[in-house]
C-alpha cells in the first residue's frame, strides 16, 4: 500500500507530492479525481464531502497534515495554524482531533517535520487497510454460518450508506465481508438501501458493487422492512461513524433497520474497527445539516447532464440529522479487525481492560 490506496493516494506526478483523491460528489455519473496541494484544499474536500466516509476522512486528515507540512516547506510553527483549519472540519462525531494532535506532538520535536509527517500518515492509512481486510476474514465467516444454517444456496444481505473502499480504505467496513464472500465463491446479494437524503447507498456503494460485479438490488429506504417480513433478507451489516456509551452511532435510518432486524429475528451487525470504540464518552451531539442538502437531489438528465433539482416546496421547512443512534439492545454483534464481539458493550469494556494489563 504505502500511500497508494484506491479510494486516496499521493501523486508523485508534480513537483512536490500532492494528493489525489476519487471526488465521490461526481459519482456514480463520472468518476473524476481531485488534487489537494494545501490544507485549505483539504479541509475543503472534507466539508463539501468531495470525501467522504469515517475511515476515508481520518485518513485524509492525517495525509493533510503532510500536504501542510509541505506546503510551509516544514516550519513547523506555520504547520500548527494550517493543521487547525484540517482538524475544524473533521465532523466532531469522529473524535479524531485528538490522533491529529498526536501526530502534531510528534512533529514537534522531528528533525524533518515533512518526512516524519509523510510517514506517520501512511503508517495509519496502511493500519486502516489492513484493518478492514481482517474485518473482511471474520465478517466472512459469519456470512458462511448464516448461509450454511439457512440452507439456502444464496445470502441476502440489506446494508445502509456508503460502507465500502469509498468509506474505509481499503475494503471498506459493510462491504468488506460481501467482497471477501465474493473471492470465495459465495453467491451474494446486497440489498442497497438508498440512504436519503444524500443517496450514499444508491450512488456510491451501488456504484462500488458494480465495479465488482456483485449482485445488487436497490431500494427506498423504507422498504426493507416489509423484504425482512417475506424472509427476503437474511442479515444486515452496516458501517459506524463512533461507537459510544448511547450505542453506535451510524448514518440516520440504521435505528429503523435494527428495529426491523430485531423484530423480524434477523442477525443485525455492525462491521467497524475497534478504533471507533468510546464508551467513555455519554453526552453526544448529533450533526443538524443544511436544509438543501433535503431539498436537493443530484441526477442526470435525458441528455446525460449532471443536475441539482428541487424535490420540496418552496418555503418548506426542512430538517435533516446527519446521523442517529442504535442502542446496544439491537445490535447482534461486531464485526471488529480483532474478531467478533457480541452487542454488550459491557462485555467488550471487559475483554479490552484484560488485553491491556
Amino acid at each position: 500500500m504505502q500511500g497508494n490506496y484506491i479510494a486516496v493516494w499521493i501523486n508523485n506526478d508534480f513537483f512536490d507530492e500532492c494528493l489525489e483523491v476519487v471526488d465521490q460528489r461526481m459519482l456514480p455519473f463520472e468518476y473524476h479525481t481531485q488534487y489537494l496541494t494545501t490544507a485549505e484544499e483539504v479541509a475543503k474536500a472534507i466539508k463539501n464531502r468531495t470525501v467522504s466516509g469515517a475511515g476515508v476522512i481520518k485518513s485524509i486528515a492525517l495525509f493533510g497534515v503532510y500536504i501542510a507540512a509541505l506546503e510551509v516547506e516544514g516550519d513547523f510553527e506555520k504547520l500548527q495554524e494550517k493543521v487547525l483549519l484540517i482538524k475544524e472540519a473533521v465532523p466532531p462525531i469522529l473524535n479524531f482531533s485528538c490522533k491529529i494532535d498526536i501526530m502534531v506532538d510528534h512533529l514537534r520535536s522531528s528533525s524533518d517535520v515533512i518526512s516524519d509527517a509523510r510517514r506517520y500518515s501512511i503508517e495509519f492509512s496502511d493500519n486502516e487497510a489492513q484493518e478492514s481486510q481482517k474485518i473482511a476474514q471474520h465478517g466472512c465467516k459469519i456470512i458462511e454460518d448464516i448461509l450454511k444454517n439457512s440452507g439456502k444456496t444464496k445470502i441476502n444481505i440489506l446494508t445502509h450508506s456508503s460502507v465500502g473502499w469509498l468509506s474505509m480504505l481499503d475494503d471498506g467496513s459493510a462491504l468488506a465481508p460481501i467482497y471477501e464472500a465474493k473471492k470465495r465463491g459465495i453467491d451474494v446479494h446486497v440489498w442497497v438501501d438508498e440512504t436519503r437524503p444524500l443517496n450514499e447507498g444508491a450512488s456510491l456503494s451501488a456504484w462500488e458493487l458494480a465495479q465488482d460485479g456483485i449482485e445488487y438490488t436497490i431500494i427506498s429506504d423504507g422498504t426493507s422492512g416489509y423484504l425482512m417480513q417475506k424472509g427476503e433478507i437474511d442479515m444486515v451489516i452496516v458501517g459506524a461513524d463512533s461507537v459510544n456509551a448511547n450505542g453506535v452511532i451510524n448514518t440516520t435510518g440504521t435505528y429503523l433497520k435494527a428495529l426491523a432486524a430485531n423484530d423480524n429475528n434477523i442477525p443485525f451487525y455492525v462491521a467497524t474497527p475497534t478504533s471507533t470504540f468510546d464508551f467513555a464518552t455519554k453526552d453526544i451531539s448529533i450533526e443538524l445539516r443544511s436544509e438543501d442538502e433535503a431539498h436537493y437531489m443530484k441526477g442526470v438528465d435525458e441528455n446525460k447532464t449532471i443536475r441539482k433539482v428541487r424535490i420540496t416546496p418552496e418555503n418548506s421547512d426542512v430538517i435533516y440529522y446527519a446521523f442517529d443512534i442504535t442502542p446496544q439492545r439491537l445490535i447482534t454483534g461486531f464485526i471488529t479487525q480483532s474478531g467478533i464481539y457480541e452487542g454488550n458493550f459491557d462485555r467488550i469494556q471487559e475483554i479490552f481492560k484484560k488485553s491491556n494489563e
